[in-house]
Protein backbone atom coordinates (compact mmCIF):
# COMPACT_ATOMS: atom_id res chain seq x y z
CA UNK A 1 0.00 0.00 0.00
CA UNK A 2 2.06 3.18 -1.49
CA UNK A 3 -0.48 5.44 -0.90
CA UNK A 4 0.00 8.21 1.93
CA UNK A 5 -3.50 8.15 3.63
CA UNK A 6 -3.69 11.72 6.35
CA UNK A 7 -6.84 12.07 8.59
CA UNK A 8 -7.01 14.21 11.81
CA UNK A 9 -6.71 11.57 14.54
CA UNK A 10 -8.37 13.95 17.76
CA UNK A 11 -11.77 15.12 18.34
CA UNK A 12 -12.12 18.46 15.95
CA UNK A 13 -13.13 21.58 18.30
CA UNK A 14 -10.81 23.79 21.02
CA UNK A 15 -8.60 21.85 22.85
CA UNK A 16 -4.56 21.98 23.85
CA UNK A 17 -3.35 19.50 21.50
CA UNK A 18 -4.83 18.30 18.25
CA UNK A 19 -3.18 15.35 15.91
CA UNK A 20 -2.67 14.70 12.67
CA UNK A 21 -1.50 11.44 11.09
CA UNK A 22 -0.04 10.26 8.54
CA UNK A 23 0.50 6.39 7.23
CA UNK A 24 2.26 5.16 3.73
CA UNK A 25 5.80 4.87 2.43
CA UNK A 26 5.61 8.50 1.62
CA UNK A 27 4.62 9.90 4.53
CA UNK A 28 8.30 10.85 5.81
CA UNK A 29 8.70 13.07 2.04
CA UNK A 30 5.62 14.73 3.19
CA UNK A 31 6.54 15.68 6.43
CA UNK A 32 9.65 16.82 5.64
CA UNK A 33 8.15 19.51 2.99
CA UNK A 34 5.95 20.48 6.23
CA UNK A 35 8.39 21.01 9.03
CA UNK A 36 11.61 22.80 9.80
CA UNK A 37 13.46 20.53 10.91
CA UNK A 38 15.58 20.24 7.37
CA UNK A 39 18.64 17.41 9.13
CA UNK A 40 16.89 13.69 8.96
CA UNK A 41 14.27 12.47 11.18
CA UNK A 42 15.48 10.21 13.70
CA UNK A 43 12.23 7.21 14.46
CA UNK A 44 10.67 7.54 17.31
CA UNK A 45 12.33 11.27 18.65
CA UNK A 46 9.56 14.05 19.30
CA UNK A 47 10.54 16.73 17.58
CA UNK A 48 9.58 21.01 17.95
CA UNK A 49 9.57 23.02 15.16
CA UNK A 50 7.46 24.90 12.75
CA UNK A 51 4.39 23.68 10.91
CA UNK A 52 3.86 24.80 7.26
CA UNK A 53 0.51 24.97 6.20
CA UNK A 54 0.75 26.99 3.34
CA UNK A 55 -1.86 29.88 4.36
CA UNK A 56 -0.67 30.14 7.77
CA UNK A 57 2.26 28.30 10.03
CA UNK A 58 1.83 27.02 13.19
CA UNK A 59 4.26 25.83 16.06
CA UNK A 60 4.05 22.32 17.06
CA UNK A 61 5.86 18.50 16.62
CA UNK A 62 6.50 15.76 14.88
CA UNK A 63 7.08 12.70 15.18
CA UNK A 64 8.06 9.48 12.62
CA UNK A 65 7.52 6.36 13.21
CA UNK A 66 10.18 3.86 10.29
CA UNK A 67 7.81 0.83 9.09
CA UNK A 68 7.79 -1.54 10.26
CA UNK A 69 7.76 -0.79 13.79
CA UNK A 70 4.66 1.19 13.80
CA UNK A 71 1.05 0.98 14.43
CA UNK A 72 0.45 0.24 10.33
CA UNK A 73 3.18 -1.91 9.98
CA UNK A 74 4.24 1.05 7.29
CA UNK A 75 6.29 4.44 7.77
CA UNK A 76 3.84 6.90 9.82
CA UNK A 77 4.22 10.65 11.06
CA UNK A 78 1.94 12.62 13.60
CA UNK A 79 2.09 15.94 13.39
CA UNK A 80 0.95 17.62 17.14
CA UNK A 81 -0.37 20.80 16.47
CA UNK A 82 -2.46 23.32 18.49
CA UNK A 83 -6.05 22.60 19.33
CA UNK A 84 -8.32 24.25 17.45
CA UNK A 85 -10.77 23.63 14.01
CA UNK A 86 -9.04 25.71 11.67
CA UNK A 87 -5.81 24.54 12.53
CA UNK A 88 -6.02 20.94 13.00
CA UNK A 89 -8.20 20.97 9.31
CA UNK A 90 -4.85 23.36 7.85
CA UNK A 91 -2.58 20.87 8.78
CA UNK A 92 -4.40 18.26 7.36
CA UNK A 93 -5.87 20.69 4.15
CA UNK A 94 -1.86 20.49 3.18
CA UNK A 95 -0.77 17.10 3.43
CA UNK A 96 -3.30 16.48 0.95
CA UNK A 97 -2.02 19.03 -1.47
CA UNK A 98 1.21 17.51 -1.17
CA UNK A 99 0.46 14.31 -2.11
CA UNK A 100 -1.96 12.08 0.58
CA UNK A 101 -5.51 11.44 0.49
CA UNK A 102 -7.84 11.34 2.69
CA UNK A 103 -8.56 8.16 5.01
CA UNK A 104 -11.54 6.23 5.20
CA UNK A 105 -13.29 4.90 8.69
CA UNK A 106 -10.97 2.94 10.31
CA UNK A 107 -7.98 2.74 7.77
CA UNK A 108 -5.03 3.17 9.78
CA UNK A 109 -6.18 0.01 11.91
CA UNK A 110 -7.48 -2.00 9.00
CA UNK A 111 -4.18 -1.37 7.23
CA UNK A 112 -2.50 -2.84 10.73
CA UNK A 113 -4.33 -5.25 10.29
CA UNK A 114 -3.62 -6.34 6.45
CA UNK A 115 -0.12 -5.80 7.71
CA UNK A 116 -0.17 -8.24 10.62
CA UNK A 117 -0.14 -6.32 13.22
CA UNK A 118 -2.92 -6.78 14.88
CA UNK A 119 -6.10 -9.46 15.00
CA UNK A 120 -9.51 -8.63 14.08
CA UNK A 121 -10.43 -9.23 17.46
CA UNK A 122 -8.00 -6.88 18.58
CA UNK A 123 -9.06 -4.20 16.74
CA UNK A 124 -12.28 -4.60 17.88
CA UNK A 125 -11.37 -4.49 21.27
CA UNK A 126 -9.97 -1.17 20.37
CA UNK A 127 -13.44 -0.06 19.29
CA UNK A 128 -15.13 -1.01 22.09
CA UNK A 129 -12.54 0.50 24.57
CA UNK A 130 -13.21 3.70 22.62
CA UNK A 131 -16.65 3.11 22.47
CA UNK A 132 -16.72 2.23 26.16
CA UNK A 133 -19.49 3.89 28.97
CA UNK A 134 -17.97 1.92 31.78
CA UNK A 135 -14.58 0.39 33.55
CA UNK A 136 -16.02 -3.10 32.80
CA UNK A 137 -16.40 -2.04 29.38
CA UNK A 138 -12.67 -1.34 29.06
CA UNK A 139 -11.53 -3.74 30.65
CA UNK A 140 -13.16 -6.51 28.49
CA UNK A 141 -12.58 -4.56 25.28
CA UNK A 142 -8.47 -4.24 26.72
CA UNK A 143 -8.68 -8.26 27.17
CA UNK A 144 -9.46 -8.50 23.17
CA UNK A 145 -7.30 -5.91 22.29
CA UNK A 146 -4.21 -8.11 23.84
CA UNK A 147 -5.02 -10.82 22.02
CA UNK A 148 -6.46 -13.10 24.35
CA UNK A 149 -9.10 -14.35 22.34
CA UNK A 150 -6.97 -14.40 19.38
CA UNK A 151 -4.41 -16.80 20.97
CA UNK A 152 -6.84 -18.99 22.46
CA UNK A 153 -8.12 -19.48 18.71
CA UNK A 154 -4.88 -20.25 17.94
CA UNK A 155 -3.96 -22.40 20.42
CA UNK A 156 -7.06 -24.54 19.69
CA UNK A 157 -6.03 -24.37 15.53
CA UNK A 158 -2.35 -25.75 16.88
CA UNK A 159 -4.35 -29.04 18.48
CA UNK A 160 -6.66 -29.32 15.53
CA UNK A 161 -3.98 -29.07 13.32
CA UNK A 162 -2.24 -32.06 14.65
CA UNK A 163 -5.46 -34.08 14.69
CA UNK A 164 -5.65 -32.81 10.90
CA UNK A 165 -1.79 -35.01 10.52
CA UNK A 166 -2.96 -37.73 12.58
CA UNK A 167 -6.13 -38.44 10.01
CA UNK A 168 -3.72 -37.99 7.43
CA UNK A 169 -1.25 -40.41 8.37
CA UNK A 170 -4.17 -42.84 9.05
CA UNK A 171 -5.16 -42.96 5.64
CA UNK A 172 -1.63 -42.56 4.12
CA UNK A 173 -0.07 -45.28 5.60
CA UNK A 174 -2.88 -47.68 6.77
CA UNK A 175 -0.21 -50.76 6.96
CA UNK A 176 1.06 -48.92 9.62
CA UNK A 177 -1.56 -49.79 11.96
CA UNK A 178 -1.59 -46.15 13.89
CA UNK A 179 -5.70 -46.65 13.61
CA UNK A 180 -6.38 -47.34 17.79
CA UNK A 181 -3.61 -44.86 18.92
CA UNK A 182 -4.38 -42.35 16.72
CA UNK A 183 -8.18 -42.37 17.35
CA UNK A 184 -7.42 -42.37 21.42
CA UNK A 185 -5.36 -39.12 20.58
CA UNK A 186 -7.73 -37.18 18.63
CA UNK A 187 -10.66 -38.24 20.74
CA UNK A 188 -8.15 -36.86 23.55
CA UNK A 189 -8.05 -33.33 21.52
CA UNK A 190 -11.18 -32.94 20.42
CA UNK A 191 -12.45 -32.95 23.90
CA UNK A 192 -10.20 -30.43 24.89
CA UNK A 193 -11.15 -28.72 22.37
CA UNK A 194 -15.03 -28.89 23.02
CA UNK A 195 -14.10 -28.39 26.84
CA UNK A 196 -12.74 -24.49 25.96
CA UNK A 197 -15.42 -23.72 23.33
CA UNK A 198 -18.36 -24.64 25.87
CA UNK A 199 -16.58 -22.40 28.81
CA UNK A 200 -16.04 -19.58 25.80
CA UNK A 201 -20.28 -20.25 24.93
CA UNK A 202 -21.27 -20.17 28.51
CA UNK A 203 -19.51 -16.59 29.27
CA UNK A 204 -21.12 -14.87 26.22
CA UNK A 205 -24.61 -14.01 27.86
CA UNK A 206 -21.99 -12.03 30.07
CA UNK A 207 -20.00 -10.35 27.71
CA UNK A 208 -22.70 -9.11 26.05
CA UNK A 209 -24.26 -7.82 29.39
CA UNK A 210 -20.55 -5.85 30.11
CA UNK A 211 -20.87 -4.76 26.57
CA UNK A 212 -24.19 -2.97 26.45
CA UNK A 213 -24.62 -3.02 30.20
CA UNK A 214 -27.49 -5.40 32.70
CA UNK A 215 -31.03 -4.36 31.81
CA UNK A 216 -32.44 -3.82 35.88
CA UNK A 217 -36.19 -3.79 36.05
CA UNK A 218 -38.00 -2.55 39.28
CA UNK A 219 -41.53 -3.68 39.98
CA UNK A 220 -44.04 -3.86 42.26
CA UNK A 221 -47.40 -2.67 43.22
CA UNK A 222 -48.40 1.24 42.85
CA UNK A 223 -47.07 3.26 45.30
CA UNK A 224 -44.49 0.18 46.34
CA UNK A 225 -41.52 3.01 46.19
CA UNK A 226 -40.24 2.07 43.27
CA UNK A 227 -39.51 5.54 42.03
CA UNK A 228 -37.61 6.62 45.34
CA UNK A 229 -35.62 3.50 45.09
CA UNK A 230 -34.40 4.26 41.58
CA UNK A 231 -33.93 7.85 43.15
CA UNK A 232 -31.71 6.27 45.60
CA UNK A 233 -29.92 3.86 43.64
CA UNK A 234 -29.09 6.97 40.92
CA UNK A 235 -28.51 9.45 43.84
CA UNK A 236 -30.56 11.96 42.40
CA UNK A 237 -34.49 12.96 41.46
CA UNK A 238 -34.84 10.66 38.29
CA UNK A 239 -38.42 9.97 39.17
CA UNK A 240 -41.51 11.55 40.09
CA UNK A 241 -42.28 10.69 43.63
CA UNK A 242 -46.01 11.50 44.73
CA UNK A 243 -48.07 9.50 47.31
CA UNK A 244 -50.65 8.62 44.54
CA UNK A 245 -50.73 5.05 42.92
CA UNK A 246 -50.17 5.30 39.44
CA UNK A 247 -48.00 8.77 39.35
CA UNK A 248 -45.58 6.23 37.14
CA UNK A 249 -47.09 5.19 33.36
CA UNK A 250 -43.95 5.22 31.83
CA UNK A 251 -41.05 3.80 31.70
CA UNK A 252 -38.25 5.80 33.51
CA UNK A 253 -34.62 5.29 33.10
CA UNK A 254 -30.91 6.06 34.69
CA UNK A 255 -27.43 4.54 34.60
CA UNK A 256 -25.40 3.38 37.32
CA UNK A 257 -21.86 2.14 37.66
CA UNK A 258 -21.35 -0.54 39.92
CA UNK A 259 -18.08 -1.60 40.63
CA UNK A 260 -16.94 -0.56 37.03
CA UNK A 261 -20.01 -1.83 35.35
CA UNK A 262 -22.84 -0.38 33.97
CA UNK A 263 -26.24 -1.18 35.00
CA UNK A 264 -29.56 0.11 33.24
CA UNK A 265 -32.14 0.95 35.73
CA UNK A 266 -36.03 1.00 34.95
CA UNK A 267 -38.70 2.28 36.92
CA UNK A 268 -41.78 0.44 36.01
CA UNK A 269 -45.55 1.48 35.93
CA UNK A 270 -47.09 -0.43 39.11
CA UNK A 271 -48.79 -3.63 38.66
CA UNK A 272 -52.34 -3.82 39.04
CA UNK A 273 -55.78 -4.23 37.28
CA UNK A 274 -56.76 -0.86 35.91
CA UNK A 275 -59.32 0.68 33.59
CA UNK A 276 -57.45 3.92 32.86
CA UNK A 277 -56.16 3.30 29.33
CA UNK A 278 -52.73 4.82 29.82
CA UNK A 279 -52.28 3.33 32.78
CA UNK A 280 -52.57 -0.11 31.30
CA UNK A 281 -50.35 1.09 28.73
CA UNK A 282 -47.81 1.48 31.48
CA UNK A 283 -48.48 -1.58 32.74
CA UNK A 284 -48.15 -3.31 29.30
CA UNK A 285 -44.96 -1.79 28.64
CA UNK A 286 -43.52 -2.41 32.51
CA UNK A 287 -44.33 -6.29 31.17
CA UNK A 288 -42.45 -5.67 28.53
CA UNK A 289 -39.28 -4.56 30.36
CA UNK A 290 -39.56 -7.30 32.89
CA UNK A 291 -39.28 -9.80 30.04
CA UNK A 292 -36.63 -8.08 28.55
CA UNK A 293 -34.46 -7.59 31.97
CA UNK A 294 -31.32 -9.28 32.98
CA UNK A 295 -32.36 -8.76 36.87
CA UNK A 296 -35.56 -8.13 38.27
CA UNK A 297 -35.64 -6.07 41.03
CA UNK A 298 -38.96 -6.64 43.18
CA UNK A 299 -40.31 -4.54 45.41
CA UNK A 300 -42.34 -7.15 48.31
CA UNK A 301 -45.81 -6.67 49.55
CA UNK A 302 -48.44 -8.72 50.55
CA UNK A 303 -50.66 -10.78 47.94
CA UNK A 304 -49.77 -13.16 45.52
CA UNK A 305 -46.01 -12.76 43.52
CA UNK A 306 -46.08 -11.60 39.58
CA UNK A 307 -44.92 -14.53 37.56
CA UNK A 308 -41.69 -13.80 36.54
CA UNK A 309 -39.65 -15.17 33.79
CA UNK A 310 -38.34 -18.30 35.13
CA UNK A 311 -34.45 -17.50 33.63
CA UNK A 312 -34.45 -13.98 35.13
CA UNK A 313 -32.88 -13.49 38.35
CA UNK A 314 -35.46 -11.78 41.08
CA UNK A 315 -33.94 -9.36 43.84
CA UNK A 316 -36.99 -9.75 46.54
CA UNK A 317 -36.69 -6.20 48.24
CA UNK A 318 -38.55 -4.83 51.44
CA UNK A 319 -38.54 -1.63 50.58
CA UNK A 320 -39.64 1.63 53.12
CA UNK A 321 -38.00 -0.07 56.30
CA UNK A 322 -38.28 3.16 58.35
CA UNK A 323 -41.63 2.52 58.26
CA UNK A 324 -42.02 -1.13 58.75
CA UNK A 325 -39.66 -4.31 58.12
CA UNK A 326 -39.91 -7.69 56.17
CA UNK A 327 -37.80 -10.85 57.04
CA UNK A 328 -38.92 -12.43 54.14
CA UNK A 329 -36.87 -10.48 51.33
CA UNK A 330 -33.07 -10.87 49.95
CA UNK A 331 -32.63 -7.18 51.12
CA UNK A 332 -34.34 -4.53 53.50
CA UNK A 333 -34.35 -0.94 52.44
CA UNK A 334 -34.88 2.28 52.61
CA UNK A 335 -34.83 4.86 50.25
CA UNK A 336 -35.33 7.81 52.66
CA UNK A 337 -32.52 6.66 55.25
CA UNK A 338 -30.14 5.16 52.63
CA UNK A 339 -30.51 1.43 54.71
CA UNK A 340 -29.72 -1.13 52.69
CA UNK A 341 -28.81 0.37 49.08
CA UNK A 342 -24.91 -0.55 49.46
CA UNK A 343 -26.40 -4.60 50.13
CA UNK A 344 -28.86 -3.76 46.69
CA UNK A 345 -25.91 -2.71 44.48
CA UNK A 346 -24.23 -5.40 45.55
CA UNK A 347 -26.72 -8.37 44.89
CA UNK A 348 -27.09 -6.18 41.65
CA UNK A 349 -23.93 -6.76 40.75
CA UNK A 350 -23.72 -10.41 42.13
CA UNK A 351 -27.10 -11.59 39.99
CA UNK A 352 -26.43 -9.57 37.44
CA UNK A 353 -22.94 -9.94 36.04
CA UNK A 354 -21.51 -12.52 38.70
CA UNK A 355 -17.44 -12.90 38.97
CA UNK A 356 -15.61 -11.36 35.52
CA UNK A 357 -12.86 -13.05 33.58
CA UNK A 358 -10.11 -12.91 31.48
CA UNK A 359 -11.62 -13.27 28.38
CA UNK A 360 -15.73 -13.10 26.82
CA UNK A 361 -17.07 -13.49 23.77
CA UNK A 362 -18.20 -9.85 23.50
CA UNK A 363 -19.14 -9.93 19.44
CA UNK A 364 -21.81 -11.74 18.00
CA UNK A 365 -19.85 -13.10 15.04
CA UNK A 366 -17.42 -14.54 17.94
CA UNK A 367 -20.14 -15.98 19.36
CA UNK A 368 -21.18 -17.61 15.84
CA UNK A 369 -17.66 -19.16 15.03
CA UNK A 370 -17.26 -20.38 18.28
CA UNK A 371 -20.27 -22.37 17.83
CA UNK A 372 -19.69 -23.43 14.63
CA UNK A 373 -16.16 -24.61 15.86
CA UNK A 374 -18.14 -26.49 18.70
CA UNK A 375 -20.52 -28.18 16.38
CA UNK A 376 -18.18 -29.10 14.33
CA UNK A 377 -15.49 -30.42 17.06
CA UNK A 378 -18.24 -32.60 18.97
CA UNK A 379 -19.12 -34.30 15.32
CA UNK A 380 -16.07 -34.86 14.62
CA UNK A 381 -15.52 -36.34 18.41
CA UNK A 382 -18.59 -38.57 18.00
CA UNK A 383 -17.18 -40.36 14.37
CA UNK A 384 -14.01 -40.76 16.16
CA UNK A 385 -15.82 -42.82 18.89
CA UNK A 386 -18.17 -44.56 16.54
CA UNK A 387 -15.20 -45.64 14.83
CA UNK A 388 -15.82 -44.50 11.15
CA UNK A 389 -13.48 -43.71 8.69
CA UNK A 390 -10.92 -40.40 9.13
CA UNK A 391 -11.86 -39.32 6.01
CA UNK A 392 -15.43 -39.28 7.32
CA UNK A 393 -14.38 -36.49 10.45
CA UNK A 394 -12.01 -34.88 8.80
CA UNK A 395 -13.75 -32.69 7.11
CA UNK A 396 -15.49 -31.74 10.08
CA UNK A 397 -12.23 -30.82 11.96
CA UNK A 398 -11.19 -28.70 9.21
CA UNK A 399 -14.70 -27.30 9.48
CA UNK A 400 -14.02 -26.36 13.14
CA UNK A 401 -10.08 -25.28 12.24
CA UNK A 402 -11.28 -22.81 9.62
CA UNK A 403 -14.06 -21.22 12.49
CA UNK A 404 -11.53 -20.59 14.86
CA UNK A 405 -9.69 -18.52 12.78
CA UNK A 406 -13.02 -16.14 12.36
CA UNK A 407 -10.88 -14.56 16.01
CA UNK A 408 -7.84 -13.71 14.34
CA UNK A 409 -9.62 -12.47 10.96
CA UNK A 410 -7.47 -15.38 9.13
CA UNK A 411 -9.87 -16.84 7.62
CA UNK A 412 -12.95 -13.99 7.75
CA UNK A 413 -14.82 -12.90 4.55
CA UNK A 414 -13.71 -9.72 3.04
CA UNK A 415 -17.50 -8.12 3.64
CA UNK A 416 -16.88 -9.02 7.29
CA UNK A 417 -13.88 -7.14 7.70
CA UNK A 418 -14.98 -4.26 5.88
CA UNK A 419 -18.10 -3.91 8.71
CA UNK A 420 -15.48 -3.91 11.43
CA UNK A 421 -13.55 -1.10 10.12
CA UNK A 422 -16.52 1.09 8.95
CA UNK A 423 -17.72 1.50 12.62
CA UNK A 424 -14.42 3.12 13.59
CA UNK A 425 -14.10 7.34 12.97
CA UNK A 426 -11.51 8.32 10.45
CA UNK A 427 -8.43 9.23 12.06
CA UNK A 428 -8.19 5.19 13.58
Amino acid sequence: MEEVISAIATPLGRGGVAIVRMSGAGAPDIAKKMFSRKEAFVPNVLYPGEIDCGAFKDFGMCVYFRAPKSFTGENVVEFHCHGGTEIARGVLRRTLELGARTAERGEFTKRAFLNGKISLSAAEGMADMINAESQAQVRAGYSLYTERLTRIGTDLQKLLTTCLASIDADVDYPEEDLNADSRAEIAEKLRGVLDRLQTLLSQYRTGKKIKSGVNVAICGKPNAGKSSLLNALLGYGRAIVSEVAGTTRDIVEGTLEIEGALFRLVDTAGLRESGDLIEREGIRRAEQTIASADVIVWLKEEGAPPVFPAETPVIAVGAKSDLTRRTDCDVVLSSKTGEGIEALKALLYERGLGRENDVYLLEERHYRAAQEACEAAAAALSAVEGGLPAELYAEDVKRAWFALGAFSGETAAENVITEIFEKFCVGK
